[in-house]
């Protein structure tokens, strides 16, 4: 019995707080910080869900663990072309060019 209060009490209290969360939009989810050098700039932003890859306009996944820590030109589009043929490359073969 004090396990089914307890499991009830855990799944009231989680779903209240996933229920509370505001919504982000994906320009609040990138962060974008000016380097020394006026063009380049450090980002972080979320990894694009994997079934919007083939979408016109990818949605960035505000719900992903991990985030994309990338240093280059400051009009760098996190869901650009670019960035999608990369995400792809990564998904069809757990490639991410870092080495062995």
């Amino acid at each position: 019995m004090k396990r089914n209060i307890s499991l009830l009490a855990s799944l009231i209290l989680s779903s209240t707080l996933f229920w509370g969360m505001p919504a982000v939009e994906a320009a609040e989810l990138v962060i974008r910080e000016a380097a020394n050098l006026s063009f380049y700039c450090h980002m972080k932003f979320p990894p694009m869900r994997a079934n919007t890859l083939s979408w016109d306009r990818p949605v960035l996944d505000e719900s992903a663990a991990n985030v994309i820590d990338f240093y280059g030109a400051c009009d760098y589009d996190p869901t650009g072309p670019e960035e999608v043929r990369i995400q792809r490359r990564i998904l069809r073969r757990d490639f991410f060019g870092d080495g062995d």
